[in-house]
């Protein structure tokens, strides 16, 4: 018998999945109304894996156990005022002045637990009490740091290369210390001539400072590389130095072999007596040739290995009328280095030639900051050239972490956190920073979050889990394959 209703009694039947609503394309015109919202949003969503990165390393006990206050006192508290200034440089914005345009940013006022940033001369009291102490006190930091990022990275160099170089910071106003000096850019300007130091295999800052425009004596350079061995982790056992001629003399070649490092430095400034009949071709279809010789210049306690390579000027052509020189060494441009390595000169000349992306580095530094001179003191300038370089070595940090998540999908998988380690930071904030980020409050707690469309937002959470699970492992640069030097009581 069938029965027949007037209404259908069939059910809808019911997905108990997640709803997802499709993407509707949605028009906008020159007609399209606008208004306000009340809810917080933030264009550096990205802030939130820096948060998290501080947290895991303990930055907070690392500062209070290591960082020497000045006598100023703010009302914010140290830490808070020195973090503020990292997230500036963090962000990208290397002067104090531009406070002013993230001073209501919704990440970072509620990180630092404030409505809204304290005003531009707040900060700048503050960076005008900091000084030479504030500036050792923050290598400290960074020897901590660095610790416990390659342990929690699973780092364990146990040798590395360390390329030294010089740089200029042109000023022009009326700077303490400033000089006229080598500036090939800004022939007869004042300026600084800091000295910087890289990790090749990590390319992280390791030591520096920032010093007066005058040129670098024996002294200086010997008391520069007595302060490199502060600042390695306790895995590292065997130490090559690389640097160019400004660091060739004796006090600096005595300090090299009382560290026990290997060096290759450049020479220019004395002339080794190489055999000439020991002039040889690694390649045969090249025209440079390569010697050695031991020898000890004027003044030098012990003789030691110098290498050089002899390149022509010129190649002469059969058809072309060509001027002869008048001595055969006209003839050929040569680079000498003196060195502790073994190797066959043009193996150790090519070790050499990699320190060349130390200049790379040096540039990106000074993009970040350091040709920012904020103050007419010298001490103030001090201590801002230690802060550009802990916000550097930040970005370092967070890019090798933002690499390993990576590494912890799939082979094959792409998107655009591949080869972050490799990109610059102006790069790297493109990919991890520059994320538009909303922060509501619902359930008594804050949140952020980010916009599905986004095609970096996938990897960006992928490191942010990366990090909270690293962060669910206590203290765990306790517990590496290598002990550290820098472990402290309170941490």
């Amino acid at each position: 018998m069938v029965k027949s209703n007037k209404r259908n009694i069939t059910r809808n039947k019911v997905n108990k999945g997640k709803k997802r609503q499709p993407l509707w394309t949605r028009k906008i015109s020159a007609s399209t109304p606008y208004e306000t919202c009340s809810e917080p949003l933030s264009a550096f969503g990205g802030v939130l894996a820096l948060i998290k990165f501080l947290d895991l390393v303990r930055f907070e006990e690392v500062f209070e156990h290591c960082y020497r206050k000045p006598a100023r006192g703010p009302k914010l508290g140290h830490y808070r005022m020195v973090v503020g200034i990292v997230m500036l440089l963090f962000i990208g914005f290397n002067r104090i002045g531009h406070f002013s345009y993230i001073r209501f940013d919704a990440m970072l006022c509620r990180f630092l637990q404030v409505e809204s940033l304290p005003v531009v001369s707040t900060f700048w009291r503050y960076v005008n009490s900091l000084g030479i102490n504030q500036g050792r006190a923050l290598l400290v930091v960074m020897s901590v740091l660095r610790e416990r990022v390659w342990q929690q990275c699973g780092i364990k160099h146990q040798q590395i290369n360390i390329d030294i170089d010089t740089t200029v910071k042109t000023v022009f106003g009326d700077q303490q210390g400033a000089r006229v000096g080598h500036n090939p850019r800004n022939r007869g300007k004042k300026g600084y001539r800091p000295i910087v130091a890289f990790i090749e295999q990590t390319r992280e800052y390791v030591f520096g400072k920032l010093r007066t425009g005058k040129t670098v004596s024996g002294e200086e350079t010997a008391g520069f590389i007595k302060e490199i061995s502060k600042q390695l982790p306790g895995c590292v056992k065997r130490v090559l130095v690389r640097a160019d001629s400004e660091f060739f003399s004796w006090k600096s070649v005595k300090a090299l072999k009382d560290q026990c490092y290997d060096f290759i430095i450049s020479a220019k400034s004395c002339n080794p007596p190489f055999d000439p009949q020991g002039w040889y071709r690694a390649k045969k279809t090249e025209n440079i040739e390569y010697n050695e010789c031991i020898y000890a210049p004027i003044g030098w306690g012990c003789d030691m290995r110098f290498v050089a390579m002899k390149i022509p000027k010129r190649i002469e052509k059969k058809d072309e009328a060509v001027q002869c020189e008048l001595f055969e060494d006209d003839r050929y441009t040569y680079r000498m280095f003196c060195t502790t390595r073994l190797a066959k000169p043009h193996k150790v000349i090519e070790e050499y030639d990699k320190r060349a992306d130390v200049e790379n580095l040096v540039g990106e530094a000074k993009r970040e900051g350091l040709e920012a001179i904020p103050s007419k003191k010298f001490k103030n300038n001090y201590a801002w050239f230690q802060l550009v370089m802990l916000t550097y070595n930040i970005w370092r940090y967070l890019k090798i972490m933002a690499q390993q998540s990576i590494q912890q999908q799939a082979a094959t998988a792409t998107g655009p956190l591949q080869n972050i380690q490799d990109n610059t930071i102006r790069i790297a904030r493109l990919k991890l920073l520059y994320i538009a980020a909303k922060i509501p409050f619902h359930n008594n707690r804050t949140m952020v979050k980010f916009s599905e469309q986004d095609m970096r937002t996938p990897l960006l959470m992928r490191l942010l889990k990366f990090l909270d699970e690293a962060r669910k492992k206590a203290k765990s640069w306790l517990n590496g394959s290598w002990q550290c030097r820098f472990a402290l009581n309170s941490a």
